[in-house]
């Protein structure tokens, strides 16, 4: 016949926790190390956006294709499964695209589909706020890349 423990299974596992490490981390004030690939908030650049290169000269001719065809290649507006990529105007008649990355799924498409490399992934993944309009992605035509507004 075998002996039953005095002692509680809930107790013993109970004590077994006492000296293991948590599981948890101290987020808010250590930050994680993401992998490489980490897919965090897009990142838009206007002076790469349907800018057309041609190499004549020591410089280089640079054409804008808005001020030819008038419209953008909408690459990144056909190909985004969330449709939170559209089109605005900017000063001067020009047009450029806005995202809304309260719509965004973070799926990158438009960042692997971009033919300039406009849009680009970062890193950045902190993105809670509690007004909507500020994950709006307007085209700043005065900064290198826009900022969330």
């Amino acid at each position: 016949m075998t002996k039953k423990s005095r002692i509680s299974p809930i107790f013993k596992r109970a004590a077994s926790h006492i000296f293991t490490k948590p599981a948890t981390t101290k987020y808010p004030f250590v930050k994680p190390k993401l992998p490489d690939d980490a897919r965090g908030k897009t990142v838009y650049e206007i002076k790469s956006c349907n800018i057309i290169d041609i190499g004549t000269g020591k410089n280089g001719l640079t054409l804008d294709v808005q001020s030819i065809v008038g419209s953008n290649c909408r690459v990144c507006v056909r190909d985004c499964p969330a449709k939170a990529i559209e089109i605005v105007e900017i000063e001067g008649g020009r047009k450029r695209p806005q995202i809304n990355l309260n719509k965004c799924i973070f799926c990158h498409q438009c960042v692997e589909s971009c033919p300039r490399e406009a849009i680009k992934s970062s890193d950045f993944y902190e993105l809670a706020t509690t007004d909507k309009f500020a994950l709006i992605m307007k085209p700043n035509p005065n900064a290198t890349e826009a900022k969330s507004q």
